[in-house]
């Protein structure tokens, strides 16, 4: 796969999902990060993820969870920072489904570590707008995230590109929300 177009995903990604058992090695050599095929393994990770099977990341969350914060390619943190977005955004969902079951909090702790991490240090602005919504969705139980994460949108953020400005507006505007709901 020479780039990350659509039809180039989604040609690979159907490899993996022709074969279930590939999914595990796709993870894998996602956190192989001194290797630069992780990039390309977090692009279909992240699509299958995204567009087809979020539930197959459930039986690898120890993995997923432990290693995300190894990755150092830029284009490979974005596709990781994508699906904690999406496994915030399953787990806070009202209905029920296996993502409630399956994430724990141990595995929550690992991505908002992470994400903290995410957001202290120089990242592309999709990284940290993905995160601060994963953080916003943890924080809904985790008292402490919405304090920590309002310091940093509005003394770190609010000052970084217009992309992250509107984020951490929209993220600031939720938060307020949740408190006066709580009241």
């Amino acid at each position: 796969m020479e780039n990350p177009k659509r039809e180039n995903r989604q040609r690979v990604a159907n490899i993996v999902l022709e074969n279930q058992k590939l999914f595990k090695e796709l993870v894998a050599i996602t956190f192989d990060v001194e290797n630069k095929v992780s990039i390309k393994a977090a692009w279909i990770l992240e699509w299958i993820c995204t567009h087809h099977h979020l539930e197959w990341i459930l039986p690898h969350l120890d993995v997923f969870t432990s290693e995300i914060k190894n990755v150092k390619f830029d284009s490979a943190i974005r596709p990781c920072a994508k699906i904690c977005e999406h496994l915030a955004t399953a787990y806070y969902a009202k209905d029920e489904n296996e993502i409630k079951k399956k994430l724990t909090n141990k595995h929550i702790d690992a991505i908002v570590e992470t994400g903290f991490d995410w957001l202290i240090t120089p990242q592309k602005i999709a990284v940290r707008a993905y995160t601060m919504t994963f953080l916003y969705f943890f924080g809904l139980e985790k008292e402490w995230i919405h304090p920590e994460l309002k310091h940093l949108i509005t003394y770190k953020i609010m000052h970084e590109s217009k992309g992250c400005k509107a984020r951490g507006k929209y993220i600031l505007e939720m938060i307020e929300k949740h408190q006066k709901s709580t009241l």
